[in-house]
């Protein structure tokens, strides 16, 4: 089964929205041809010269990785470097290279959420949810077209809130206009003002699908001029951000905890801060380097904080009150090629799909 390069970066993008990424990251197609027709696509955690290799090998037209190849801006390629000498061989063999970074970081079924699945964690919630992505669409109705306007507008993605869909609040009202002589109105005269009985209808939607979600408004919507407003809200999104936080069937002792995460996660080494002698509980995760919320893990009543990457006098901000545990960055992540494999599957069960054996952990450990 052949597809285009776009319609496998449009899928991931559905799941993990370009929108959702942090301001220093990089996501989405960074090489290639978007309609360009392919055969396959190798998953990696990494894009390195092996990696790329193992692409060419493999007949695959696409690399799909979780962090980005490219950062910053390259000024120059002259192969003095890794990343330049995987962008040249990349393009020299038409294979193209996408990220889901951050972005899927942040989304639930994304890289935290695996976590917590390999961890066996249940009630699981974002740790930290972002802010300021949230709008309110309010909009007037005629009592004939309500039920038509609202599917509309909950088809283009409003309306969710947690684990419910088609939210929104209605109240009656009369509505008043006159058209002027170029116009057509939907009901009334011309030239004369116009009362209407009409439904004042609000919900919410994140801010990206803004254009979707006007764009199914007015089509279904009656008038010649839809009267509307969109206001910016400042509500937590709960369901999108950064680290989870879920909980243990039963408490375990904190040794035996870590051993079994040590286990699962196929740990050389696991740096940890003092034990606290008490049952692990509610465990909090981050994928990649997550010492930055060391404080929303302790205020969410954490016993745990599985992450990578903390620096020595991190530790210190423990103070007792949780337990860090820094299984690496790489280890954290190396489920998210699973991430991707079921994401891209259930969408294209024909379509080949690889999962590298590369291993790309610049990291080793002496025993």
């Amino acid at each position: 089964m052949q597809v285009k390069i776009k319609d496998i970066c449009n899928h991931l993008e559905q799941i993990a929205p370009i929108a959702y990424q942090e301001s220093y990251d990089n996501a989405g197609l960074i090489i290639g041809n978007p309609s360009q027709l392919i055969d396959s696509a190798l998953i990696c955690l990494d894009v390195t010269e092996e990696v790329v290799d193992e692409a060419i090998a493999k007949g695959a037209g696409l690399i799909v990785a979780h962090h980005p190849l490219v950062f910053g801006g390259l000024k120059k390629i002259t192969g003095k470097n890794f990343i330049e000498r995987c962008v040249i061989k990349a393009i020299k063999h038409d294979i193209g290279i996408y990220a889901a970074h951050t972005n899927l970081d942040s989304v639930q079924g994304g890289v935290n959420s695996k976590i917590c699945e390999k961890l066996n964690l249940i009630n699981c919630k974002v740790l930290s949810p972002i802010n300021g992505h949230l709008k309110k669409l309010v909009t007037f109705i005629p009592l004939t077209h309500i039920e038509e306007v609202q599917k509309a507008v909950f088809a283009a993605g409003a309306g969710n809130i947690g684990n419910y869909d088609c939210c929104g609040y209605s109240t009656n009202g009369k509505g008043t206009f006159r058209g002027g002589e170029d116009t057509n109105p939907f009901v009334g005269e011309k030239g004369e003002v116009h009362q209407e009985e009409e439904v004042r209808f609000e919900t919410i939607f994140p801010k990206h699908i803004q254009g979707k979600v006007i764009q199914a408004l007015l089509k279904a919507h009656p008038y010649e001029e839809v009267a509307y407003d969109i206001y910016a809200l400042d509500n937590q999104f709960e369901q999108v951000g950064i680290g989870m936080i879920g909980e243990l069937s039963n408490p375990e002792d904190e040794l035996t905890f870590l051993k079994e995460v040590k286990d699962k996660f196929t740990c050389e080494v696991i740096k940890y801060t003092e034990l606290n002698n008490k049952p692990v509980k509610k465990v909090a995760v981050c994928g990649g380097s997550g010492s930055f919320l060391l404080r929303n893990a302790i205020s969410a009543g954490a016993d745990i904080f599985i992450t990578g990457d903390f620096k020595y006098h991190q530790y210190f901000d423990a103070e007792g009150k949780i337990v860090i545990a820094d299984i690496g960055h790489y280890e954290s992540e190396q489920f998210t090629k699973e991430v991707f494999y079921e994401i891209l599957m259930k969408k294209f069960p024909k379509f080949a799909l690889h999962l590298s054996g590369v291993k790309t952990n610049p990291v080793n450990y002496l025993i």
